[in-house]
């Protein structure tokens, strides 16, 4: 993990910590698998990379597919639009995240059959 993030990082989580553009709930260096995001919505899947002047573009398209294949948007935005036009860039991830499905609203892959659940110690049902 990086200890110092870059000017543009820090100016992009002033607005995405604490849960300040729509409430959605963002991780900062946030470890997937191999790679560590720059930012990460967990609920909806999005990942936003700030992305620098020098970019190892090749590294960048294996790391975009190995996310998609985990089910997850990738959003690159560059360090300049963030200095220049963070709201911009703002409603850009918004948009993102309102076109994303929200990926713990889907059903569980094994629900428990019907009736069948915890249970207190006296017998009533959770």
């Amino acid at each position: 993990m990086r200890r110092d993030p870059t000017e543009a990082e820090k100016r992009l989580w002033t607005r995405l910590s604490h849960s300040q553009l729509g409430g959605h709930k963002f991780r900062r260096q946030s470890v997937i698998g191999p790679f560590i995001a720059d930012f990460f919505c967990p609920q909806k899947g999005l990942v936003v990379e700030v992305d620098g002047d020098t970019h190892d573009i090749l590294a960048d398209l294996k790391r975009d597919a190995a996310l998609n294949r985990l089910e997850l948007t990738v959003l690159h935005v560059g360090n300049a639009d963030v200095i220049r036009n963070l709201d911009g860039v703002c409603e850009t991830i918004l948009l993102a995240l309102e076109r994303a499905p929200d990926r713990w609203a889907r059903p569980h892959p094994n629900p428990s059959p019907e009736g069948e659940g915890l249970t207190h110690s006296q017998g009533t049902e959770f």
